[in-house]
């Protein structure tokens, strides 16, 4: 006698929740789509349909397997069972393909849009608003994305009643599972025009230009997005619309390089100004320019720092530095005169 429970590999007092889950992870484990053997599942599936029935099961436990076949009066016949797919969750779910159920909310859902923008270093140390012109799906004007024709109603769809889903029963050796899949009457939407817009052709949104006005904040750096809700494609037929993504761009400068919120500029001095030291003016990310004090004895590639003459820190307070570094220039040509004074520093020991 075929021992049920030690092919599911549960005990005999096992719940109903035990031995499903005991069931599934055999299931899984052993169908022959995943490799498995197809003698060994279908001992599997005998248990479960036993087990899982609590007619079957006290029949079982009180006189065993005998009337499995089903070829007596005093034996017992059944057929495979009839299991909607969306139980197993995601076990049978990758076993046959199934998708999992989509709203309607989401098949009217216009789709998001993204868009590259490329802004100058000076931009960023104030909060900017730039516009843009995007050729995208809007809610029709006719119909006000309704996608019937005005004075005309929208129907519930005949073949799904309304519910935007079809069922379709597929038969293995494991039973007879359900599948939920989208009306392909009215696509998922439970709707359907009685007379479609004549502009829209009955999906409630048409094709135009629209002026998008984007405010970009202060601080903000290469990669960084900016989403805006509800400024993508307009939904299908009434449906939410899709959000806007800008992924800015910062450009390169010819003058300072960005590291996070502080700018680094390099700039010459003469052997002189090194050695001697100096008040120069340098530029700023802003325009203008500021003086800045060399000290005796500054070395090549020595760097000084400028307090709060970086970027403004993004989405915080406060901005960041500027740091100048210096690179001493050695001269390629000296006049005699040059030449002779260097001689003399030579002589000094320098």
């Amino acid at each position: 006698m075929k021992d049920y429970y030690q092919i599911l590999g549960v005990d005999r007092s096992a719940s109903s929740e035990e031995i499903k889950k005991a069931y599934y992870k055999l299931a899984h484990e052993h169908h022959p789509d995943k490799g498995g053997d197809k003698e060994r599942m279908k001992e599997i599936n005998e248990a479960y349909q036993v087990l899982s029935d609590k007619e079957k099961k006290s029949q079982y436990d009180r006189f065993g397997n005998v009337f499995e076949q089903g070829a007596g009066p005093n034996q017992w016949a059944w057929g495979a069972p009839n299991i909607d797919i969306e139980d197993l969750g995601d076990i049978f779910g990758d076993m046959f393909g199934f998708r999992a159920r989509t709203s309607k909310r989401d098949l009217r859902k216009g789709e998001d849009i993204r868009v590259d923008m490329e802004i100058p270093l000076e931009a960023v140390l104030n909060p900017i608003d730039k516009e843009i012109n995007l050729y995208k799906k809007v809610v029709c004007s006719r119909c006000q994305g309704k996608g019937a024709e005005p004075g005309t109603n929208l129907n519930q769809c005949f073949s799904c009643r309304g519910s935007g889903r079809v069922q379709e029963v597929k038969k293995t050796f494991l039973g007879s599972f359900t599948k939920w899949s989208i009306c392909p009457e009215c696509r998922g939407e439970g709707q359907k025009p009685e007379k479609p817009c004549n502009v829209c052709k009955g999906e409630g949104r048409t094709k135009q230009e629209e002026k998008i006005k984007i405010s970009i904040p202060a601080g903000v750096d290469t990669n960084q997005i900016i989403k805006m809700p509800g400024k993508g494609e307009a939904g299908k037929r009434g449906g939410e619309s899709g959000d806007l993504f800008i992924r800015v761009l910062v450009k390169p400068h010819k003058v300072f390089v960005r590291k996070g919120d502080d700018l680094l500029i390099s700039l010459p001095i003469s052997f002189s100004q090194a050695v001697l030291g100096d008040e120069i003016e340098i530029p700023t990310l802003e325009g203008s320019n500021i003086m800045l004090k060399v000290p005796a004895g500054t070395e090549s590639k020595d760097i000084l720092r400028i307090a709060k003459k970086g970027i403004p820190r993004f989405s915080r307070y406060g901005r960041g530095d500027l740091y100048v570094e210096l690179i001493v220039k050695t001269p390629k040509k000296l006049t005699k005169s040059q030449k002779m004074l260097l001689n003399k520093l030579r002589e000094e020991g320098l």
